[in-house]
């Protein structure tokens, strides 16, 4: 063995270097990256960083975007129910507008009387030389007929129903020149005819005519239907007592009158479809 030494002695010793050597870096590497890996890491990590932080702004913008789209959606389901909270709002305004016009209308109304009423809306106002009238959105399938008077809700006389169609009637307003009606003042209980005059339709009025000549009429006076002739219920508002004036033959007077109903401010008014009088 002494002699194997002397005589490879060196050898062993080299051959037992190069091992340490070689475990040693064995070891080394195997705790670090190889030098090529190592040098792609290197290379590489600025890329990582780069696309880490492309993609982390891209899923930020992506959930910006969707908390955008969600905020949009609800914005807009907000509106939508706005809208119909506002909508529901009219209608019910409009609702208590028209059960206050109908509670007034009822408190006014006569009491020798029963009426039977539509509500109708004014749809259009027609104004010439020759005549006065206006449209309204109920006819023969409402059951209206012509003859039948109407009325706003003051319970003041507005006309009388000319021409109806189906779901129309065209009313010609007490100042129209075909009007004719009778009629009496409330405080002298003078009998007269309420007609529409061609001079005095320009300037919104109508007559009284056959007065006796002697009568009474103050200026403000009431004038309302006489029911005569069982054609118009009793006791409708016509019209105040503008002035007086003697006829031509000065055998009977006039009156002037000025209409109760405010023909360019209706919006709703009622036809009298038939009435019934309380004995």
């Amino acid at each position: 063995m002494k002699k194997f030494f002397r005589e490879h002695g060196i050898w062993v010793l080299f051959a037992t270097a190069v091992i340490s050597v070689a475990l040693a870096l064995m070891s080394f590497f195997s705790n670090t990256s190889s030098p090529l890996s190592n040098l792609a890491g290197i290379i590489a990590s600025p890329f990582r960083s780069a696309y880490t932080a492309v993609a982390d702004w891209i899923s930020d913008k992506q959930n910006y975007y969707q908390d955008v789209t969600a905020l949009e959606e609800e914005n807009a389901a907000l509106k939508r129910e706005n809208a119909i909270l506002r909508a529901k709002n009219r209608l019910a305004e409009t609702n208590n507008e028209e059960n206050a016009r109908l509670r007034q209308l009822l408190n006014l109304r006569p009491q020798n009387y029963d009426l039977e009423l539509e509500t109708a809306a004014v749809t259009e106002r027609s104004v010439t030389n020759w005549s006065s009238s206006l449209t309204l959105n109920v006819g023969t399938d409402h059951g209206v007929e012509v003859g039948d008077c109407v009325i706003d809700e003051t319970y003041a006389l507005v006309g009388v129903v000319s021409t109806v169609g189906l779901n129309w009637c065209t009313v010609l307003t007490i100042v129209d020149t075909d009007t004719s009606l009778g009629a009496q003042v409330f405080r002298t209980n003078d009998l007269g005819l309420a007609v529409g005059d061609f001079s005095l339709m320009r300037e919104n009025r109508l007559r009284l005519d056959y007065l006796p000549a002697d009568c009474q009429l103050l200026g403000g006076d009431l004038v309302v239907t006489s029911g005569l002739g069982g054609y118009y219920p009793p006791d409708l508002s016509i019209g105040t007592v503008e002035e007086v004036q003697l006829s031509d033959s000065g055998a009977s007077s006039y009156a002037v009158l000025v209409p109760e109903a405010d023909f360019d401010q209706l919006v709703e008014v009622f036809v009298i479809k038939s009435f019934d009088i309380q004995t």
